[in-house]
């Protein structure tokens, strides 16, 4: 009788989930193709700086456009300059084409979309304050700790108030997923010490998983390229980079400064493999962090790419747009699909490389 249950519910689920990617696929492709529309009448269409535009971090979250007007909501700048701190909203800059107590957005040089100090000689160097603002990326990842919060305290109720029961709606999506990582990464990879390291891999697991996903949705309060910031990727390869080396035991430390079977005269005058290993220390958590960076990034990057295609084809003539957008929409929805697919690929993934470095870590000498 469970089973027939579980089996009722998994199928529920599973159109759902159905439903939601293909909701998520036209959406995304309308509310693209209407945002790059606006652009390519305002001026001539640039495919290079809209791309960039929409990956990049913002002062403001863009909602939509509206004839000639722009809807966005205005988020906290908060700067430190020369011992003073400054707080005030965004749209003071109105939409970067204003300046406010002394600073504005740059739209020239290395600080392009940063805030600088203001400055009329144009050959001067650009200045910039110490910037704590809450951007975009910031504001997105707070709604995604709201909602992992939200999911694991209804998920804690539910097991409170339904012991010895069969797991029901959100419960039983999420306990097949936390399972997964409990016994198929974390035991697999690290061994048996490997308990204290699930919470830490869970965190990192949903983290990444949810900003995947939030950022495939392309109204608020989705759209955020957040695991596309190297900044953000960096930092979750920074925790996994500091527990593996404090977790370390002797043997691990003793492997990478005497390599068991490796030839005396790679090690000795020149210590030619210690320095390899030691490296290899410092690349693994640069691997993380390149990898979701550059795999999300190039996700958004193709998804406007094609976008911008209809527009190109369009400035040359009407009818070829309108031709080429039959095969653009086409190739939107699919790689909308497939980007879903991807980040649930790349949660695992980073995840899994954490584990398997813990486990090397901890690893006893046999």
């Amino acid at each position: 009788m469970v089973d027939r249950y579980r089996f009722k519910e998994s199928k529920l689920i599973r159109s759902i989930i159905l439903s939601l990617l293909m909701v998520a696929g036209l959406s995304l492709q309308a509310t693209e193709t209407e945002s790059i529309q606006h652009e390519s009448i305002k001026k001539e269409y640039n495919a290079g700086e809209a791309i960039i535009e929409h990956i990049i971090d913002s002062y403001s979250w863009h909602i939509l456009d509206y004839g000639e007007h722009t809807i966005a909501i205005p988020l906290p700048v908060i700067l430190i300059d020369e011992g003073n701190f400054y707080i005030f909203s965004s749209a003071k800059f109105e939409h970067g084409h204003a300046s406010y107590k002394g600073f504005e957005i740059a739209h020239t040089g290395k600080n392009k979309g940063k805030i600088i100090k203001v400055n009329h000689d144009e050959h001067a160097e650009q200045q910039t304050p110490l910037d704590f603002s809450i951007t975009k990326n910031v504001t997105a990842i707070f709604i995604s700790l709201l909602i992992i919060c939200f999911i694991f305290i209804s998920v804690a109720n539910s097991y409170k108030k339904r012991v010895g029961k069969a797991p029901k709606g959100l419960q039983s999506f999420v306990e097949p997923l936390i399972l997964f990582i409990r016994d198929d990464v974390a035991k697999a990879s690290i061994g048996k010490n490997y308990e204290k390291y699930v919470p830490f891999l869970l965190t990192i697991f949903f983290f990444i998983l949810i900003n995947n996903v939030l950022g495939l949705i392309p109204f608020f309060p989705g759209g955020a390229n957040v695991t596309g910031n190297i900044a953000v990727t960096g930092v979750l390869a920074l925790f996994t980079f500091l527990i593996t080396t404090f977790s370390a035991n002797k043997h691990y430390w003793t492997h990478i400064v005497n390599t068991p079977g490796v030839p005396w005269w790679l090690k000795f005058p020149v210590p030619l493999m210690p320095v390899v290993e030691l490296l290899g220390v410092f690349t693994k958590p640069f691997v993380l962090m390149v990898r979701l960076f550059a795999n999300i990034t190039a996700g958004h990057i193709i998804v406007f790419g094609f976008i911008s295609l209809i527009f190109i084809f369009g400035n040359m003539n009407v009818a070829l747009g309108y031709g080429v957008s039959i095969f653009t929409v086409a190739f939107v929805i699919f790689i909308g699909l497939l980007e879903f697919l991807v980040a649930f690929i790349q949660a695992y993934v980073f995840t899994l490389l954490s584990a398997l470095y813990f486990g090397m870590a901890t690893e006893e000498r046999h």
